[in-house]
C-alpha cells in the first residue's frame, strides 16, 4: 500500500499550489466551444538538446514533452498533486522496495503496447554512463545506480542495467531503491522516468529525428530555429485527449516580438510576457491575461568549478555580491510585483507544511550596500577586479534584469565597471556554455520545480553530482542531510532536515536567490480553456480553438 506518510506529504506539499492556482486574471476563459481539428499557434524555444526523456532538463524540451509522453504519475493541472496515469498502483510495505502495477491497454502512437520493459528499459538507458544522460542522477536511487554509473573520473560501468528494476510480467515491475525514500513515487511524473517504446533503441537516429511517445500529442515536423507542429493522436487512449487539433509551436528569441504577433492576431498563445509590456498587458489583453503563482524561483549561481570562486573565504565575496541587489527595486519596478524577492532557495508555492519556511537565506538576501561592500573586501575582492553576469536572452525578459543586477552591484561597490552583463543569444547556445563550464562569472540558474516538494528544489540543483547542479557545488555536510531528509518517514522531520540543508547554502553561497516567479501568459481570442498548471506551462491539451 501507499502508506499514510507518503500521502501526507504529496497533500501537504501541494495544498498552497491549490489555493495559488485560483489568483490572476481570467485565466480559464470559461469553457467555451472550439473546432477539436483547429490548432494552437504557440511560442516556445529551441531545446537545448534532442527530446530523450533522460536528457531534457530545461523548459522548453519539457513542454515538447508534457504533450508527447504519459508516465506512471501526473501531475494535477490544478493542484500539481501526483496522480497515477499509466500505474495502476504504486505499493510498498518498507518505503524502500516497491511493486508497480500498469494499467492495461497504453501503446505508444506507433502501435507498440506499453509495458514493463518499455519503463524497465528507459530507466536502464537513462542511468547508463556511457548514454551521457542530463537526468541520470534521478535514478540514483534505484540499487545498483553505482555499478551503472560510477562517479569516480574515468571510472568505467561494471554493470549496463540496475540491479534493482525487475520485470514480474508485462505489467507488473519491483523496484528496490538503496535506501527508504516515502515521497518517491511522487517523482515519477516527473521527465526522466517516461516510458520509452522499441523503436527508441532499434532506430535510435530516426526516434531522435521524429520522438514518438504515448501521450496526446505526436510529432508532425521539426525545423530547428522555427516551428515544431506537435498533432492531435487520434488513437490516444488516455483520460487527457486534446481538445483541438494540434499545437504549433513557433520559436522566438525576443519575447517582445511573440508579444506584438499575440496582439496582432498572428500567434494564439505566449506564456512568457515580456517585462516591458507588464504596464500594459491587462489593459492590452483584459481577461485574456494569466498572473499566477508558480514553483520557480530565480537565481544566480557561481562557477565553484573555478579555484577563483571556490577557494577559501570566496564565500564573503559572493554573500556580499547578494547583499549589494536590491530585490524589492528589481521585483517593483522592471516586473511590476509579478516577482516576490526571494528569502531561500524554494517557493512559496511549497506552503510551510511542505518545506517552504521565510528567511532561510537570513541576512545575505536583505539589501545592505554597505555590508556588501565590506565582505567583498574581506573576500580579496572580485576575481580579476571584474564580473560578469551571463544570461541567455531570447526569453524571459532576461537582458532587462541581469542589466538592473549589474547596476544594483555596481552602485553597492561604488565601481560603475564591477559587475557587466554578458548576453547570450539563445537559451540553446547559453546551456551549451554552462553545462562546457565556459563560464567564469555569475551565470542565470532559475528552476522551474518538477514535483511539489521541497526535495526537488535542493537536491537536483546542489547535490553532488546532481543532474542541474551547474555550479558544480559540493558540500559533505549539505549531502548527508539531502540523504536523512529523503530517508525520513515523518514529513515534519523530513522537512526540518531538509531546511537544515538550505541554512548549509546560506553559508555557502552558491547561488543566489533573486526572486519567486508568477507565471505569466496572454492568448488571442480565437482560443478558450486556456490555463497553466502549478509549473506556469500551458495545459495545451486542454485548449480550444473557435
Amino acid at each position: 500500500m501507499r502508506g499514510a506518510t507518503r500521502l501526507k506529504w504529496a497533500v501537504c506539499a501541494t495544498a498552497v499550489v491549490l489555493t495559488a492556482t485560483a489568483c490572476g486574471g481570467g485565466g480559464s476563459s470559461g469553457g467555451g466551444g472550439g473546432s477539436a481539428a483547429g490548432v494552437v499557434r504557440a511560442s516556445w524555444g529551441d531545446p537545448q538538446n534532442p527530446l530523450e526523456p533522460a536528457n531534457t532538463n530545461e523548459v522548453q524540451g519539457g513542454k515538447v514533452l508534457s504533450m508527447l509522453f504519459r508516465g506512471l504519475k501526473q501531475y494535477n493541472s490544478k493542484s500539481g498533486k501526483a496522480e497515477n496515469m499509466v500505474a495502476d498502483s504504486i505499493t510498498t510495505s518498507d518505503s524502500q522496495n516497491f511493486t508497480i502495477k500498469l494499467k492495461a491497454g497504453w501503446t505508444f502512437s506507433d502501435g507498440d503496447k506499453v509495458t514493463s520493459d518499455s519503463f524497465i528499459n528507459a530507466w536502464n538507458y537513462g542511468a547508463l554512463l556511457k548514454n551521457a544522460q542530463k537526468n541520470a542522477s534521478f535514478f540514483r536511487f534505484i540499487d545498483g545506480y553505482d555499478a551503472v554509473h560510477p562517479e569516480a573520473a574515468g571510472a568505467a560501468s561494471t554493470a549496463q542495467t540496475l540491479a534493482g528494476l525487475k520485470k514480474v510480467d508485462d505489467l507488473n515491475f519491483t523496484v528496490k531503491l538503496t535506501q527508504k525514500f516515502s515521497t518517491w513515487p511522487d517523482t515519477l511524473g516527473y521527465t526522466a522516468f517516461e516510458p520509452l517504446p522499441k523503436s527508441f533503441f532499434s532506430n535510435h537516429a530516426s526516434w531522435l529525428n521524429k520522438p514518438i511517445g504515448n501521450g496526446p500529442y505526436t510529432v508532425d515536423s521539426y525545423t530547428k530555429g522555427q516551428t515544431m507542429k506537435m498533432r492531435k493522436w487520434a488513437g490516444y487512449k488516455g483520460p487527457d485527449a486534446a481538445q483541438n487539433g494540434g499545437v504549433d509551436l513557433r520559436v522566438y528569441t525576443d519575447n517582445n516580438t511573440a508579444y506584438t504577433d499575440l496582439q496582432a492576431g498572428n500567434i494564439d498563445l505566449v506564456d512568457d510576457i515580456p517585462a516591458s509590456q507588464l504596464k500594459n498587458v491587462k489593459g492590452d489583453l483584459g481577461d485574456r491575461y494569466i498572473n499566477q503563482p508558480a514553483g520557480i524561483i530565480q537565481t544566480v549561481s557561481f562557477p565553484m568549478y573555478d579555484a577563483k570562486w571556490s577557494a577559501a573565504g570566496k564565500e564573503k565575496v559572493r554573500r556580499g555580491l547578494s547583499m549589494a541587489i536590491n530585490r524589492a527595486q528589481i521585483t517593483e519596478q522592471i516586473f511590476q510585483k509579478t516577482r516576490q524577492p526571494a528569502t531561500d532557495w524554494t517557493s512559496p508555492v511549497l506552503g510551510a507544511a511542505g518545506g517552504f519556511k521565510d528567511g532561510l537565506c537570513g541576512d545575505a538576501c536583505v539589501y545592505n550596500p554597505t555590508q556588501a561592500k565590506k565582505l567583498v573586501e574581506e573576500g580579496g575582492g572580485l576575481p580579476g577586479g571584474q564580473i560578469t553576469l551571463t544570461s541567455n536572452v531570447d526569453t524571459g525578459s532576461h537582458k532587462d534584469w541581469s542589466d538592473a543586477v549589474c547596476n544594483s552591484i555596481n552602485n553597492a561597490l561604488g565601481n560603475d565597471k564591477a559587475c557587466v552583463f554578458n548576453p547570450i543569444g539563445t537559451f540553446a547556445d547559453f546551456r551549451s556554455k554552462v553545462v562546457g563550464k565556459q563560464i567564469s562569472g555569475m551565470f542565470r540558474t532559475g528552476w522551474q520545480m518538477d514535483y511539489p516538494l521541497i526535495q526537488n528544489f535542493l537536491e537536483p540543483l546542489y547535490f553532488t553530482g546532481a543532474s542541474s547542479n551547474d555550479s558544480h557545488y559540493t558540500n559533505a555536510n549539505f549531502d548527508k542531510l539531502v540523504k536523512e531528509a529523503n530517508a525520513e518517514p515523518d514529513i515534519a522531520k523530513a522537512v526540518a532536515t531538509f531546511q537544515d540543508a538550505e541554512k548549509q547554502l546560506a553559508t555557502d553561497m552558491p547561488a543566489i536567490p533573486l526572486w519567486y516567479q508568477n507565471g505569466t501568459a496572454g492568448y488571442s481570442t480565437k482560443v478558450s480553456s486556456v490555463t497553466l498548471n502549478a509549473f506556469s506551462v500551458p495545459v495545451y491539451e486542454q485548449i480550444k480553438v473557435s
